[in-house]
């Protein structure tokens, strides 16, 4: 903590302080010249995890796929996966971040994998009930689609309450996304930490 009382970026990337954060509805992002600031955008995308939608051509695609889905099996692949882009807000700085909070248990993948290649996959971090999505990306066609449906699919069985994926995309929109205020998404955070929620 410096002289006014601010943590650094470091200290900010502490797991401990990464959950306070997240569970206030924070997240980080590294920007062009690698400093990592937190955001706490007033319009928040959601999922309903009871009412989300499951568009019947991925469905018939997850059908003949061939896709083995493994969860928390190689997270380190499923993270620098998202990072190997032209550009990228997920930094060497993050990804170390992120390999504490997945030994301290909160960071948590779905993965898929075809002839024991993983050939797509996302990742998150989990407080109680909530699911604060980060990234996914696919090696081939529909791969990200399929693990984010598989994710939900186990968010349900296991009890959690909100599934956050930050911004609204055309991609998200298929699954039922929604946009809503910050204090419409606050209730969301309330409900989620009432329930004590194993990934």
């Amino acid at each position: 903590m410096n002289n006014n009382g601010q943590f650094s970026e470091d200290e900010l990337l502490e797991p401990e302080n990464m959950i306070i954060l997240y569970s206030r509805g924070a997240f980080p992002m590294a920007d062009d010249e690698g400093r990592i600031d937190w955001y706490w955008p007033q319009t928040r995308t959601v999922i309903p995890l009871e009412s989300y939608n499951f568009p019947r051509s991925l469905r018939k695609f997850m059908e003949n796929s061939g896709f083995e889905y493994r969860f928390d099996y190689s997270y380190m692949r499923v993270i620098k996966g998202c990072a190997s882009r032209e550009t990228t807000w997920i930094s060497d700085k993050l990804i170390k971040a992120y390999r504490r909070l997945h030994k301290a248990g909160h960071l948590h993948t779905v993965e898929a994998w075809q002839e024991d290649k993983i050939v797509g996959g996302l990742y998150g971090i989990t407080y109680r009930g909530a699911f604060f999505g980060e990234s996914m990306f696919s090696k081939v066609p529909q791969a990200s689609k399929a693990c984010l449906i598989k994710l939900m699919e186990h968010l349900n069985r296991k009890g959690f309450q909100l599934l956050d994926v930050q911004y609204q995309t055309e991609h998200l929109k298929m699954f039922g996304a929604v946009e809503i205020t910050f204090q419409e998404y606050e209730k969301y955070l309330g409900r989620a930490y009432l329930a004590d929620c194993s990934f």
